[in-house]
């Protein structure tokens, strides 16, 4: 476990839909479409009634998130960060790192103590775990959360090859800026 700004940061492997939190993150595109990857399962796990609630919102700009109701999933919120414009479309290490602070900085704002977040960017965003990874705790060192809610992230993703880079990174004290 690692500590940032008062947040305590911890890695798992396992299925995004079956964590119990106050809010996760799903790496959405800013039209709100919930088709495959993490989306998908999202939408299939906790029901139809995400994305509807969802696209009410579009488009929502990458660098900006918003929260809706998580349906059958055991949270309050989903919170969705597009990490790309639109579905299916290859993302960048910058636009995963705004989509990244700025799903802190929503749940923190919508009163959540815990965020699950699964590695952004690394489905049809096209881009290598290492370089997700990097991203992502580069803005979990640059949040500090304002209303003092949010207390635990937990990195979470099916894939073995996405947890290792996001214990790697944090192991070796990463300290660049992505911007």
């Amino acid at each position: 476990m690692k500590r940032f700004a008062d947040v305590d940061v911890e890695v798992e492997q396992g299925d995004l839909t079956k964590q119990v939190a106050d809010a996760i993150c799903n790496p959405a595109n800013s039209l709100m479409y919930m088709g495959g990857g993490a989306a998908g399962a999202l939408k299939r796990a906790g029901g139809e009634e995400i994305e509807r609630e969802a696209l009410k919102h579009a488009p929502v700009p990458v660098g900006t998130s918003v929260a809706t109701s998580a349906g059958r999933l055991n949270a309050r919120w989903v919170i969705h960060a597009p990490t790309m414009e639109r579905p299916a479309m290859r993302t960048t290490s910058e636009k995963v790192y705004q989509a990244t602070f700025s799903a802190l900085k929503t749940a923190d704002e919508v009163g959540a103590k815990s965020l699950v977040l699964p590695g952004m960017g690394t489905g049809v965003g096209g881009i290598s775990p290492k370089t997700a990874a990097e991203a992502m705790i580069c803005a979990l060192k640059d949040f500090a959360p304002e209303s003092k809610s949010l207390k635990k992230v937990l990195l979470c993703d099916l894939s073995e090859e996405m947890v290792k880079a996001w214990l790697e990174v944090l192991s070796q004290g990463f300290d660049s800026r992505v911007r």
